[in-house]
């Protein structure tokens, strides 16, 4: 008997072991992710935009690199690839004893998943081995120990101490650089507070409740919270900014959540937070926006594998609970991309061809870089975020016979269908595809359209273009079926197989004709570079419709002059970072304290109208 129970303690003792490193390696990636969040803070004070870009790039690489690291670990300590399944239930089993009182259970358990599924064979994708669903609550669970921060700060004000409590709420984040003019800026936070709540009674539990980290993106560190009143609740938001003096200013409020929803936009960057319980930030930031996605929440906190693993989760109920069938998405079909939806569900699945027409020059391995510069960007509210699945097993029942057809056609080496489980089921998998948003592609939206809402296109149009101009992106191919139109009205760009850093082209007028010759030749007679571009040549492309046309050149005719987009690149290359915020330049307090911009602010806003958008201020 002895002997028999040797090998279970053994082995017990073995998965315990493995179990605690897997966590050793979940503990180390989310250190040094709050790390780098939590210097975010200082780099805004210090105005350290570029830094703050690089940090946010280096920060999305640290979730594959413990991965890794963590895999090799495992690997070379444990032989993890050769180890029975008996094994490796029981260092699930460990690791959800682990996570008992974790603050980020839900995170280790991605992590879990994201190691094992590196290391073992797809027939081990199941209950016993991974997390298909959560094992530990992330119900209230807080951070007690005595120096920690609690996830969020709740202020009792009486109508006497109104002012004061908002000035407290400001001052107890502690920010080194001192503001400019914190009396008036508070003084406009109570006027729009007022405004927006309109003429109330203090019920017993008025409170306003706030999140104890600030949330830094881009050039703006945004305070967010709600105000508690009885049973109403109003969500809002105080955009923190360095002003014009060098100091600090409450550049406006944002209010509802439809405010939110555009500051916490998929087509936005992640922000950086500094948080021990990032599913409390979770529930809490639901509470003011029901209608997000938590795995878009995660997105935008920066725990993109997480809102990853979420999403797959979702997705996969919904199928459980529908019955339409995949197909070829509506639109202008892609000639690097087979794009296909399933009707009821609001995203769309994108697949890289095998094979492309001769005028696209590209490869597999470029456009994926395309969109990896994409998810390390700054996406300035006009980029959709995308996730990347790999080996997706999709019912082949599903699926639209038609669609069928095109992914054998023009993507057979990502495609494999079979019963590959043995249960009878047959699938359809996908070694690799893009989920996005579904939006409606701009160029239908702009066939449907009343005179206004084409006019509010174009222009929004234009003002997408330029954001990216900002951001030091050339979209590459600006055809209107490559943008699409959100619930909200914005333009959003989502076609990025051609985008380029603007840095690395060259923008040129086409040359005057030297003879008649060349003045009459139906080919390019002048010298063409691999990155010349001649925004003069978009307008046969873009401009046929008389309508489209009057609005382009009344609002955006400079963007066919190459002399905007060069000027752009050189005060890239000369280390200006563009202020692109997620609100119109019309809320901004500056306008509605004095009237009217001081003389500085002035001459900023006419260089502004003269560049036709404001990429020194506002993105929608």
């Amino acid at each position: 008997m002895p002997q028999a129970s040797f090998p279970t303690a053994l082995t017990d003792v073995r998965a315990f072991d493995i179990a605690r490193a897997m966590l050793d390696g979940f503990n180390r990636h989310y250190s040094l992710f709050q790390q780098v969040s939590a210097e975010a803070q200082q780099r805004f004070e210090a105005a350290d935009w570029l830094g703050q870009q690089r940090a946010q790039r280096e920060r999305i690489e640290f979730y594959d690199l413990r991965v890794a690291e963590a895999a090799e670990r495992l690997q070379t300590e444990f032989s993890a690839a050769t180890l029975p399944k008996d094994v490796w239930q029981q260092v699930k089993l460990h690791y959800i004893g682990l996570l008992t009182n974790h603050h980020q259970p839900e995170l280790a358990e991605t992590f879990f998943n994201s190691v094992t599924t590196k290391i073992l064979h797809r027939s081990y994708f199941h209950n016993d081995f991974i997390f298909v669903r959560p094992a530990i609550s992330t119900e209230y669970i807080e951070n007690d120990e005595p120096a920690s921060r609690p996830t969020f700060r709740a202020y009792y004000p009486t109508a006497e101490t109104m002012r004061a409590t908002w000035l407290r709420i400001v001052s107890n984040f502690q920010l080194q650089r001192p503001f400019e003019h914190l009396d008036s800026d508070i003084d406009a936070v109570l006027a729009a507070v007022a405004e927006q709540m309109g003429a109330y009674r203090m019920r017993a539990n008025f409170q306003i409740q706030v999140l104890s980290s600030l949330f830094f993106r881009n050039k703006g560190a945004y305070l967010v919270g709600k105000v508690i009143n009885g049973y109403a609740e109003m969500p809002f938001a105080l955009p923190i900014l360095h002003g014009d003096e060098g100091g600090l200013v409450i550049d406006t409020a944002l209010f509802g959540e439809d405010d939110l929803l555009l500051l916490f936009s998929f087509a936005r960057a992640y922000f950086m937070v500094a948080m021990e319980v990032p599913s409390a930030y979770v529930q809490f930031l639901r509470s003011m926006m029901p209608r997000k996605p938590r795995s878009e929440l995660y997105n935008a906190l920066g725990l993109q594998k997480q809102g990853k693993n979420i999403f797959y989760r979702d997705f996969m109920a919904h199928q459980r609970h529908s019955s339409d069938k995949f197909r070829i998405a509506p639109g202008i079909k892609g000639m690097v991309m087979l794009v296909f939806d399933l009707p009821s569900f609001p995203y769309v699945f994108k697949v890289i061809k095998d094979f492309y027409p001769a005028q696209k020059e590209t490869t597999r391995e470029l456009i994926k870089s395309k969109y990896l510069i994409v998810k390390q960007h700054d996406r300035v509210g006009r980029m959709a975020d995308t996730l990347e699945y790999s080996n997706v097993a999709f019912p082949r029942a599903r699926f639209d016979g038609e669609l069928v057809a095109e992914l054998l056609h023009f993507c057979p080496s990502l495609l494999e269908i079979s019963d590959r489980d043995g249960d009878g089921q047959v699938e359809l998998i996908l070694k690799h595809v893009y989920i996005e948003r579904r939006m409606i592609p701009l160029n239908i939206y702009l066939q449907e359209a009343t005179a206004e809402q084409l006019a509010a296109a174009v222009v929004e149009y234009g003002n997408a273009i330029k954001d990216l101009v900002g951001a030091n992106i050339f979209p590459g191919d600006m055809l209107w079926k490559n943008f699409g139109v959100t619930r909200h009205g914005k333009v959003v760009f989502y076609d990025y197989d051609e985008i380029e850093y603007l840095t690395d082209c060259n923008f040129r007028k086409v040359p005057t004709p030297r003879n008649e010759e060349e003045e009459m030749s139906g080919e390019i007679w002048y010298k063409v570079g691999p990155r010349d571009v001649f925004p003069e040549t978009f307008e046969p492309f873009l401009l046929g419709n008389p309508a489209v046309r009057a609005v382009f050149m009344k609002h955006h005719a400079d963007l066919l002059d190459a002399a905007f987009w060069q000027g752009h690149k050189e005060r890239i290359l000369a280390g200006y970072v563009h202020d692109v915020f997620p609100y119109e330049e019309g809320k901004r307090f500056k306008h509605q304290r004095t009237g009217a911009l001081s003389a500085s602010a002035s001459a900023s806003a006419s260089a502004s109208a003269h560049a036709g958008h404001s990429l020194t201020g506002v993105s929608p």
